[in-house]
């Protein structure tokens, strides 16, 4: 299978600005072409969008304003995790023959209607996302003795990295005390444990080996690609790990050929604190017990080997730019280009984009 790679990206701030899809999404595009080397319309063969917007047809008018005529145009919708399922549809096509230039713009609005998934009966009225970050928090304390103070650590260390991401949506620093005492929104959640929704958009071009060195001279190849999914339902959810999260990792790690440890940098699906610590143990980047203990050391070394632009915590979480946002994250620190958000050295990095408290989930490996 030929090789397949990052050649270009480009991104919006994420704001809690009502912006309408179409503007985020050719604004994010736009730097794609400014920023690119040698990128022309005519040489762009797919244009595949990522949201949870309810609009329609909106690769085709993505690709009309943007002046592009592609072969591939088709929008992808898979709640939290529409960006990396659209990055791996861009390079199944790629992979396949079928294009050799992808690509994939996502983004979302603040008042985006992805938050909850109507269809599952079985959170009945408890609905929203906050519950099933409850549930999740509340078993974690109960097995692993999890204290407030090393969740309040997650969220500290993210929202601290978050001040060097110039398009990150929040610049706050919090002290761990700041969070504990951070308004209670159930009985296990505090504000500052919780992602927050957004306006925002990410794009990304993707493209063969054939041509790649036409855009850039620091291309970063997608080497692992993991996916599962186990329900819709949450009442059939293992409160225990993410199992979707540690089948698709297994899967990436092995087309890979990697291991946990020998990934430098990473970019962690934390739409609630819990679920970093619950990330790095499915990952395998930490061992199932020591996840609390392992996140600490990396605060208090100021080591941005996790979520160095700040997680979803704080960078912010528009729903369809996320999984982009998150690969445009570790392109940047295998192209050693992160600036201040820098992770020394760094040659292999990974990407944990999840849906729906991981019903689904995806992993992607990149490497320089």
């Amino acid at each position: 299978m030929k090789k397949i790679g990052i050649a270009g990206y480009g991104s919006t701030k994420f704001s809690k600005n009502e912006i309408p899809i179409e503007e985020l999404l050719v604004e994010s595009t736009k730097q794609v072409f400014d920023s690119t080397d040698n990128l022309s319309q005519d040489l762009i063969d797919g244009v595949i969008v990522s949201t949870n917007d309810n609009s329609k047809y909106l690769s085709a008018i993505l690709s009309e304003l943007s002046g592009i005529k592609p072969k591939i145009s088709h929008t992808v919708e898979h709640l939290c995790s529409s960006g990396t399922n659209a990055v791996i549809s861009a390079f199944s096509y790629i992979a396949s023959g079928l294009a050799d230039v992808v690509l994939v713009a996502g983004g979302d609005t603040i008042g985006n209607p992805g938050q909850v998934l109507e269809w599952d009966k079985t959170r009945g009225e408890f609905n929203h996302p906050i519950y099933w970050g409850s549930l999740f928090t509340k078993h974690h304390k109960r097995k692993f003795n999890t204290t407030e103070e090393e969740l309040a650590i997650v969220s500290a260390k993210n929202h601290k990295h978050a001040i060097d991401n110039p398009n990150s949506y929040s610049h706050n620093a919090y002290t761990i005390s700041q969070i504990m005492n951070s308004k209670q929104i159930t009985d296990d959640l505090r504000i500052l444990d919780c992602s927050f929704p957004c306006s925002g958009s990410s794009s990304l071009l993707l493209a063969s080996e054939d041509v790649i060195k036409k855009f850039t001279d620091t291309p970063i190849w997608i080497s692992g690609i993991g996916q599962k999914t186990d329900s819709a339902s949450f009442a059939k959810n293992n409160l225990s790990e993410l199992a979707t999260t540690k089948m698709a990792s297994n899967d990436a790690y092995s087309m890979a050929n990697t291991n946990p440890n020998e990934i430098d940098v990473a970019e962690i699906h934390d739409a609630f604190s819990v679920c970093e610590l619950m990330a790095v143990e499915s990952l395998g980047l930490s061992k199932k017990t020591e996840s609390a203990q392992f996140i600490r050391n990396l605060f208090n070394t100021e080591n941005r080997k996790i979520n160095p632009r700040g997680g979803l915590i704080g960078a912010g979480h528009p729903l369809g730019a996320t999984g982009i946002s998150q690969i445009i994250e570790i392109t940047q620190q295998l192209q050693n280009n992160a600036k201040k958000r820098q992770v020394s050295n760094a040659k292999k990095g990974l990407v944990h984009n999840m849906s729906a408290a991981a019903t689904s989930s995806s992993v992607i490996i990149l490497q320089s």
